[in-house]
């Protein structure tokens, strides 16, 4: 048996996007910094595996506490039993913790057992889910965090070099022109545009009425159209985002902040959206977004897996969508380069598409060096009370 011999947690903060962005303005008051929560396991056999769990993002002191708290229910069980190891996990979470920061801690260990187990075996993860189903995805670029017209172009640029026809971008209900400029100057080099609206931290959640608004005033000034409308609508309001698909034509998808595959499974089948986006290091790890590509064709909703976190997070949502078949991902575009030394060549991107790595487990690497070099700053958390810069004005964008 491989018995869990070690834990370890660890946080990391590395350098992030660019100080000028206006999500590290609104969202990051220390600067331009961002810290990811990982652990560690290691197997008798010597082999350690590394998970991540987005919490950290955000509250990286709980996401150790929750790690130091459940690390010793599982020392010395069966590392290859997944399942079990996760069942012991809830079993110690669940009462408190059915669903949110848990979960995230969950997803982290669940992640290094799977990352553990494949290089025990020499295998990438997505073979113990049954082997990769294609050789590469489509990728969409997720940025759009620009108040400028010179930061979109130098994002375009960026798309344009690795042959990516999808960029994803963040607007509010007030950035009508703003959009509709981003649209057309993509457009133009055969980029089509999806739309974040970023209500996923938001109480009370805008109405519908805003969002048909918006996309009606943007697809009136310009020909170009919404490849999709994500997170149009507050996360505890299932029932809007059935409303809002009734009254537009933009396929509707959300799902990043959902903690639990019942609980989108569920919106799933209540047809909320035209596709989900589960995150392994949020919904609880891969085996838990490989249950909602289960779902997928029973529930005729399509899952497009969100990567918005480090490295560990990001190639853990990208085995699972090349195990289960995705035909789309994630690519976040905003610089940070421990993600970038721990991926190093293996989510390389040829013709807009994400190539399947062969590398063994996730296809990451942490090295001595690089917790040196990169110290957790206290200081370095995406703040949730958001400072509003405002747009320029709209003259600006027409």
């Amino acid at each position: 048996m491989n018995r869990i011999e070690d834990i370890r947690c660890l946080l990391l903060s590395s350098p992030y996007a660019d100080a000028d962005d206006p999500e590290i303005k609104e969202c990051f008051p220390n600067g331009p910094k961002r810290t990811i929560g990982m652990v560690e396991i290691t197997l008798s056999n010597g082999t350690s595996g590394l998970g991540e769990g987005y919490l950290a993002v955000f509250a990286p002191l709980v996401f150790k506490s929750i790690v130091d708290l459940c690390a010793p229910y599982l020392i010395g069980k069966d590392a290859f039993d997944i399942e079990r190891r996760v069942k012991d996990l809830r079993s110690v979470c669940d009462y408190w913790s059915l669903q949110g920061a848990a979960r995230h801690v969950i997803s982290a260990f669940e992640i290094a057992l799977q990352d553990a187990k494949a290089k025990s075996r020499g295998i990438p993860v997505y073979e113990l889910l049954g082997g990769g189903a294609a050789e590469s995805i489509q990728i969409y670029g997720s940025g759009g965090c620009c108040d400028s017209k010179e930061q979109f172009l130098k994002e375009l640029a960026m798309l344009e070099s690795v042959g990516i026809e999808i960029y994803k971008i963040r607007s509010v209900k007030g950035d009508i022109f703003r959009t509709a400029w981003i649209m057309n100057e993509a457009g133009r080099r055969h980029i089509r545009i999806g739309v974040d609206m970023c209500q996923n931290l938001a109480d009370p959640p805008q109405a519908v009425d805003d969002v048909v608004v918006f996309v009606n005033s943007v697809h009136g000034l310009t020909s170009e159209r919404m490849l999709f409308l994500e997170e149009a609508i507050g996360p505890d309001c299932p029932e809007g985002f059935k409303e809002l698909r009734s009254r537009i034509e933009t396929p509707v998808c959300g799902g990043e902040i959902i903690t639990t595959p019942k609980e989108m499974i569920e919106r799933m089948k209540d047809g909320v959206y035209e596709f989900v986006q589960p995150d392994a290091s949020v919904i609880g790890g891969i085996g838990a977004t490989m249950s909602i590509f289960d779902n997928s064709a029973s529930t005729n909703t399509g899952v497009v897996v969100h990567a918005w976190g480090g490295a560990a997070a990001i190639m853990a949502s990208y085995h699972a969508a090349f195990a289960a078949g995705g035909d789309l991902v994630e690519y976040p575009m905003l610089d940070f380069p421990l993600a970038a030394e721990m991926i190093a060549g293996n989510a390389r991107i040829i013709d807009g598409r994400l190539q399947k790595s062969d590398a063994p487990g996730l296809g990451i690497t942490l090295t001595p060096e690089m917790e040196r070099k990169y110290p957790f700053d206290e200081t370095a958390v995406y703040s949730c009370e958001l400072i509003d810069w405002g747009p320029p004005p709209d003259e600006y964008w027409k």
